[in-house]
């Protein structure tokens, strides 16, 4: 590994890894792997697993302070548009993350450095790392800097909505109807699935969104369709 391959990102984050080791493991997707065995090299996985725990806490509790009189349903909702894939790719794009991965040849033709839900893991990845070579507070330094910033975005926006309800509620409202959700299409193996849903009115189908689970995709698929309508940004 070259010393000052991720110079730039540090410099970005304002946080210098002491574990250089470390930092590399977060970048590495498991397709990358299947292809260099030889190198012993580690994925990223167990680094999401623990990004992703951390960044629930810290969340939680910030959410908890701030929102006093604010209910669980409420406190939930908001949590979960801060820590949705959709919202930590756009942190990843933000702080170029796709550039420094490692992955493999039908990952990188595909457009895989690009993709949403490989960029969100990796910024969860980048998260557990920082808690294991940093410590809580740095790590909570870096949600609270490129994360939970943007709260004040989502709530003007409503992005805390659910996109699923609301696009029913608005379909019903506006079209005395009730939107359904079909799968479209299904790629990968086994364990690692991507489903493709679309949201339809009738025999329409007004978007499609896609995601690791059916639910996920649907929940795309509501937000896409929301905006395929221009009822995305109405107050």
């Amino acid at each position: 590994m070259k010393n000052n391959r991720y110079a730039e990102l540090e410099k970005k984050i304002g946080m210098t890894f002491k574990n250089r080791a470390l930092l590399e493991t977060a970048f590495v997707h498991k397709s990358y792997i299947n292809e260099h065995r030889s190198e012993g090299m580690e994925n990223n996985e167990r680094l999401e697993f623990l990004g992703d725990a951390v960044l629930e806490l810290v969340t939680t509790e910030y959410l908890f302070r701030r929102f006093p009189e604010s209910g669980e349903g409420e406190l939930t909702a908001l949590r979960s548009a801060l820590v949705k894939g959709k919202h930590l790719a756009n942190v990843g794009a933000q702080l170029e993350v796709g550039k420094y991965l490692y992955v493999s040849r039908g990952e990188e033709k595909s457009g895989g450095r690009e993709k949403q839900y490989i960029v969100a893991n990796t910024v969860e990845a980048l998260i557990g790392a920082l808690y294991l070579d940093r410590g809580f507070k740095k790590s909570h330094e870096f949600i609270d800097k490129f994360i939970l910033k943007n709260l004040g975005d989502i709530v003007d926006k409503k992005l805390h909505i659910d996109a699923k309800s609301q696009f029913q509620e608005l379909t019903q409202e506006r079209l005395g109807v009730t939107p359904e959700y079909r799968l479209l299409r299904e790629e990968g193996p086994d364990h690692n699935k991507i489903f493709t849903m679309g949201a339809f009115i009738g025999e329409e189908c007004i978007a499609e969104g896609g995601g690791s689970s059916k639910q996920k995709a649907e929940q795309e698929a509501a937000q896409a369709a929301l905006k395929a309508k221009h009822w995305d940004d109405e107050d």
